[in-house]
C-alpha cells in the first residue's frame, strides 16, 4: 500500500478559495507552539494565534505542502509570518464560523546534535492539556 503525502495543505488551500468565494474572510488558528513557527508573540493566547487571511490583510501569501507564508502588519509593525502546515488547526470564515478543524500534528523531533531530551523538557514551556478550543471572533 502506497503512503500518501498529508492531506492538509490541500484542504486549506481549498478551503481558504472556497472561503473566498463565498465573500466571507478567512481566519486561520494557529498552534503557535509548534515547531518552527514563527508568528507575532504578542498577539498569542493560550498557545494560539488567529490570524486573517484575506487579500486585503496579507501580502505575497504563499500556501504550498509544507508551509504558509506571508506578509502581515500587527500593531502597524509588518511582520513575516511562517507558519509549518502542521501548525494549522482550524481554517473557517469569520462571518458564519463554516470551515475544518484539524487534529493536532506533533512537532517533529529536535535534530540529532540538537540538544538532549532532558535538556528541551527542562526549557519547554508547559503545553496547554485537552483538545484545542475555537474561540468566536467578533
Amino acid at each position: 500500500m502506497t503512503e500518501m503525502n498529508s492531506s492538509r495543505p490541500y484542504l486549506v488551500r481549498a478551503l481558504y478559495e472556497w472561503i473566498l468565494d463565498n465573500q466571507c474572510t478567512p481566519y486561520l488558528l494557529v498552534n503557535a507552539e509548534y515547531r518552527d513557527t514563527a508568528v507575532p508573540a504578542g498577539f498569542v493566547e493560550d498557545g494560539q494565534i488567529v490570524l486573517n487571511l484575506s487579500p486585503s490583510a496579507v501580502r505575497q501569501l504563499d500556501m504550498d505542502n509544507d508551509r504558509i507564508c506571508f506578509d502581515g502588519r500587527f500593531g502597524g509593525v509588518a511582520q513575516q509570518v511562517w507558519i509549518p502546515v502542521g501548525a494549522v488547526m482550524a481554517i473557517y470564515a469569520r462571518e458564519n464560523g463554516q470551515g475544518m478543524v484539524f487534529e493536532l500534528e506533533p512537532s517533529s523531533p529536535p535534530p540529532e546534535d540538537g540538544p538532549g531530551e532532558d535538556e528541551v523538557r527542562e526549557s519547554a514551556p508547559a503545553r496547554p492539556e485537552g483538545r484545542p478550543s475555537l474561540k468566536v471572533v467578533k
